[in-house]
C-alpha cells in the first residue's frame, strides 16, 4: 500500500508504522502466532517482521506469550488496544472508499466489487499453489 494511501486513511498516530500495523488483522483473525509463522503469511522477510512486531509491542498494541507447543519460543498475540487499533484502521479504510465510490453508480459499484473479489480469490489461489518460477529465455 502506497505513503499517499496511507496517509489519506486519517488514522491518527497509533505508534507503529502501517506496515507493522497491517500484522495486526492476521493476528486477530487467525489468533497468536510465532513471528516466522506470520512472515510466511504476509510474505515477508523474518527479521523485517520481527522489527515490526517490536514496534506493536512497544506501541501496546501486540504481546509476547510463551508458546505452549514450545515454551522456550514466543508468539505474538493482539491486545485490546491492538483490536481497537485494528477497527480504527478498517473504519478509515472504509469511510475512504465510500468517499472514493460515492459518486459511482449503483451498478459500476457492484461490477467493481464482484470483479475485486474474484481478483483477490485468484491471488491467494495462486498464492497458495506456489506456482515454480517461470523460466526466461
Amino acid at each position: 500500500m502506497g505513503a499517499r494511501f496511507r496517509g489519506m486513511l486519517k488514522t491518527g498516530d497509533l505508534g507503529a508504522e502501517f506496515s507493522a500495523l497491517m500484522l495486526l488483522p492476521p493476528l486477530r483473525s487467525m489468533g497468536p502466532m510465532r513471528v516466522t509463522d506470520l512472515a510466511e503469511i504476509k510474505g515477508a522477510d523474518p527479521s523485517t517482521v520481527s522489527r515490526q512486531a517490536a514496534q506493536l509491542v512497544k506501541a501496546g498494541l501486540a504481546r509476547r506469550e510463551a508458546d505452549p507447543a514450545d515454551g522456550r519460543a514466543s508468539r505474538l498475540a493482539v491486545t485490546e488496544a491492538g483490536v481497537a487499533a485494528c477497527e480504527r484502521v478498517r473504519t478509515a479504510r472504509v469511510a475512504m472508499l465510500s468517499q472514493v465510490l460515492a459518486d459511482w453508480p449503483a451498478d459500476r459499484v457492484g461490477a467493481f466489487t464482484d470483479l475485486f473479489e474474484e481478483f483477490n480469490d485468484a491471488v491467494e489461489a495462486h498464492l497458495r499453489s506456489d506456482p515454480p518460477p517461470r523460466e526466461t529465455s
